[in-house]
């Protein structure tokens, strides 16, 4: 970034600015879950399978991932607000032609390609904007808590918009309804402006772009092959790993030649933000896997329409509502490890709830107390986690934290997606429902680990702002 001192809009410009900010967030995590609810609805009309549409939506959450670490640097380079509404309108672009798709390759390309392009382009500035012009604690706190409440809120809340838009209008309109809100986004969008100057100066990394990005897809792409050929699977996560190696040895090959990389090394030096990092990645990894195997259970086993699916969502979307409203209080008394270390053990108990309660009973609102959970869980710690990781570094390396921390994030979500979608696929009919609920258990407890070793950092303190993990005056742990 440049040098030049960021400048701040009054409060009540930065009032107005949150709006178009968390709208962005609302819509693409709403994008990531919407489609969930209508498997039976898209593979019927577009004569395609249930895994036809799997794949569609873990490539859109896929190329999110992908391109999130170029996106966030190229912010830098064009600036923030341009790279914004780039990202607004190829995304709106994208959500047009899924609306008049013939076919699943059609609707592949925009939903999964042009939406997934447009959110990693409209993504990091979101996060980007949001640090820079709210630069004190609390206000900044108060932000990532608005985006944060309308990203959870629009993918818990995605099934049940999504289900009544099919039912009453049909699956097409509501990616008409994602291209309305991404015109009113861009209006909003007029008030905001670049605090920080672009730098067109600012070399662009394009080998360890495509590296990067080749080494997700064939990852994700081999745990989606998992149900069909082990030996191509094997084949592809090989290649993957193969692939982000040979990244990994591109950007320290550009660091020692004083060039600069796609991503810094420097970015995991820090033991707080790479804990924060692994909390962020279950944390979506765990909204989206449950999303998909519940509304997937729903339709193909149990035979619910779109609708009927949509609203046993709202009790996860009534969870993330409530913990989300409750987040600025909740910060001013908890430490965000407490917050962190309390999501995951609500939403692992929420988990365990859908395993046990579900199989006993044929109600649809079997799955209620459990979601709520679910949603009450992913509600306290979504804030937090976010805060952490952004509040490890300082504003120079805004850009690269920014893009790396949606990246992971958004990899979360695809991984979520493919892993339980697989499970399910190999057999919907006989206990895959378990099993890819079990696997998901498992991984939040990964996830609740990672945060048992976070430092315990009083209310209102962030993680050291240097390259490296110092204990800060506040007494880490």
């Amino acid at each position: 970034m440049s040098d030049t001192a960021p400048t701040a809009p009054p409060p009540g410009g930065l009032r107005r600015v949150i709006a178009p900010l968390a709208l962005a967030q609302f819509i693409c995590s709403f994008a990531g879950s919407n489609m969930n609810v209508m498997i039976n609805d898209i593979s019927e009309d577009l004569d395609t399978t249930v895994q036809g549409v799997q794949v569609a939506i873990t490539i859109f959450l896929l190329v999110m991932a992908a391109l999130m670490i170029p996106g966030g640097k190229l912010t830098d380079r064009y600036g923030r607000k341009r790279c914004l509404l780039t990202g607004l309108v190829v995304y709106g672009v994208g959500a047009l032609l899924s609306a008049m798709a013939p076919d699943l390759g059609v609707l592949i390309l925009g939903n999964s390609i042009l939406e997934g392009v447009g959110t990693a382009l409209l993504i990091p500035p979101v996060y980007i904007l949001t640090t820079l012009l709210f630069t004190d604690t609390t206000s900044r706190a108060r932000a990532f808590g608005t985006i944060m409440a309308l990203g959870g809120i629009g993918a818990a809340a995605g099934p049940l918009i999504g289900g009544l838009i099919t039912s009453a209008l049909g699956w097409r309109a509501a990616f008409v309804f994602q291209a309305l809100v991404i015109v009113v986004i861009i209006a909003l969008s007029r008030r905001i402006e670049d605090p920080l100057p672009p730098d067109p100066t600012r070399p662009f990394d394009t080998v360890g772009t495509l590296l990067s990005a080749t080494g997700l897809v064939l990852v994700v792409t081999g745990i989606l092959a998992a149900d069909d050929n082990i030996r191509l699977m094997l084949a592809l996560l090989a290649l993957g790993v193969l692939f982000l190696t040979a990244f990994l040895g591109w950007i320290r090959a550009r660091e020692r030649a004083h060039k600069e990389p796609l991503l810094s090394t420097d970015l995991f030096r820090s033991r707080t933000s790479n804990l924060g990092l692994a909390t962020q990645n279950t944390q979506w990894l765990l909204l989206m896997g449950v999303s998909f195997t519940v509304a997937s259970y729903l339709q193909v086993v149990r035979g619910y329409d779109a609708i009927q699916t949509g609203v046993i969502f709202t009790a996860a979307t009534l969870g993330i509502l409530l913990s989300s409203l409750a987040a600025e209080r909740l910060a001013k008394r908890h430490a965000q490890r407490t917050l962190i270390l309390t999501g995951f053990v609500t939403t692992i108990a929420g988990i365990v709830v859908l395993i046990l309660v579900v199989a006993g009973s044929p109600s649809p609102w079997a799955f209620a107390p459990g979601l709520l959970l679910i949603g009450l869980g992913l509600g306290v710690m979504l804030t937090p986690s976010v805060n952490i990781v952004q509040s490890s570094f300082t504003e120079d390396r805004q850009g690269e934290i920014s893009g790396l921390s949606r990246s992971i994030s958004n990899l979360g979500s695809s991984l979520g997606t493919a892993i339980a979608g697989t499970i399910l696929v190999a057999g919907l009919t006989s206990h895959a429902y378990a099993a890819a609920m079990i696997t998901l258990a498992a991984v939040g407890l990964v996830g609740l680990t990672a945060a048992v070793l976070l430092p315990n950092q009083p209310p209102h303190t962030h993680a050291p702002t240097d390259r490296q993990d110092t204990p800060s005056p506040a007494g880490d742990e």
